[in-house]
């Protein structure tokens, strides 16, 4: 069996880890030139459903280094005014990373792409950007062939759709189904750990997560990525060749809201990032010190704008030699903090679908056809629940009673 990817996202690259380790060909596509070719987001929450997908299919000791550079536990979620007034604060047990489907923690983008890259180079192909692709010419539907801008070709019996919100695998594929605009915006930030900040980071943030109601219709996310191990240490034990650019602790942080809380959506995009961090500090200002210190401590180049976009539920397909994972299928706000979980959910699930059909214990399109059927219920009902919440117009107050009921179990908290 042979499997093209297109897309280097977490899911596509986790997805082809397990392949190659059950001994399946698999190439993957991205058309990013480079793993950090573009700003994508900086600390996620990761749950039971993405451990288990990782445990799945990476091999054990980059299992063990996703592990050992994930950010030290979080005790607490916090919620405060712009004035950092307490409003509302929640303590949970610490975290039991042993156990995949126990796991809550949090993790570097940049770098979990880069534990899931490894090993993986010789089979990944960045500056691809895919165009089309066409079934075998009998029409049976059971290979298929991918066309690149660059005039490449690659056939397989499986091509995997893990190329994001606007994929045109899905486009072409399932033209009816819908990635809408939900109205919100975020403008992300991400502020190194120095010294300085380091003596005005409020209190709240060494022990967990923490939102800010700054009004109506503006809040603020906070996260601190501090490594449980430096990850070039913990690559110089498990995985030397992992290379992490020197990846330092920082705080995350996110203004999200309404359009109308930010400038007009055509003046952001346009914007480079030094433009707006001008944009962020100018929309906390009156806040108290400690949290304008954030933001204008932040790195101007590593501050970005991001529409929050929703996928419109569809009724299952027939099975094809062509299937979807994670946003490329089914997108959803963050306001559960699902999307990661749920893309890498996707690949453990497709992973062992396609390795079963790989050793003949059940057709292709069989293996296809089941992945589908799960995923399609428990990918739109994370895309139902999570639109749920962002319509409750909760903003970091719901977010944070989210995260509160994954990590304790309880509702309403």
């Amino acid at each position: 069996m042979r499997v093209v990817i297109v897309g280097a996202g977490l899911g596509g690259l986790c997805l082809a880890q397990g392949l190659r380790r059950a001994g399946v060909e698999v190439a993957v596509y991205e058309r990013d030139a480079a793993l950090d070719a573009r700003r994508q987001g900086y600390r996620l929450h990761l749950d039971g459903r993405a451990a288990q997908g990782l445990h799945a299919c990476l091999p054990p000791e980059l299992y063990a280094l996703f592990t050992a550079t994930t950010s030290r536990p979080s005790r607490q979620v916090t919620v405060v005014t712009k004035q950092l007034k307490q409003l509302h604060r929640v303590q949970f047990p610490e975290p039991d990373l042993s156990v995949p489907a126990r796991v809550n923690t949090s993790v570097d983008r940049f770098v979990l792409r880069t534990i899931l890259l490894a090993g993986l180079e010789d089979v990944v192909h960045f500056g691809r950007t895919f165009v089309r692709y066409e079934h075998d010419a009998d029409g049976s539907g059971k290979t298929v062939r991918a066309f690149f801008a660059d005039g490449a070709e690659d056939t397989a019996d499986v091509l995997v759709a893990a190329d994001g919100a606007g994929s045109r695998i899905r486009g072409q594929y399932l033209p009816h189904a819908r990635v809408r605009d939900t109205g919100d915006r975020a403008l992300y930030g991400k502020t190194p750990l120095t010294d300085e900040i380091r003596g005005r980071l409020p209190k709240m943030l060494w022990d967990g997560f923490a939102a800010v109601v700054g009004s109506r219709n503006l809040g603020m996310a906070l996260g601190l990525v501090q490594f449980q191990e430096p990850p070039a240490e913990a690559a110089a034990r498990l995985w030397p060749a992992a290379d992490f650019k020197d990846a330092g602790s920082y705080v995350m942080w996110a203004l999200s809201g309404k359009g109308k809380a930010f400038l007009a959506d055509e003046r952001m995009r346009a914007m480079d990032g030094p433009g707006l961090l001008e944009v962020g500090e100018r929309l906390v200002r009156g806040w108290a010190p400690d949290l304008r210190a954030l933001v204008e401590g932040a790195c101007p180049e590593d501050t970005f704008f991001l529409n929050i976009r929703t996928s419109d539920p569809i009724e299952r397909w027939p099975a094809t030699a062509v299937t979807l994972l994670g946003d490329a299928i089914h997108a959803m706000p963050p306001s559960r903090g699902s999307g990661a979980n749920i893309a890498l959910k996707d690949a453990g699930l497709l992973c062992s679908e396609l390795t079963a059909a790989a050793d003949g214990e059940r057709d292709l399109l069989e293996a296809i056809d089941r992945y589908e059927a799960d995923m399609v219920d428990y990918g739109f009902t994370a895309v139902r629940d999570s639109l749920a919440l962002a319509r409750q117009g909760g903003g970091p107050l719901a977010a944070v009673a989210s995260l509160v009921s994954r990590l304790t179990g309880r509702r309403g908290a």
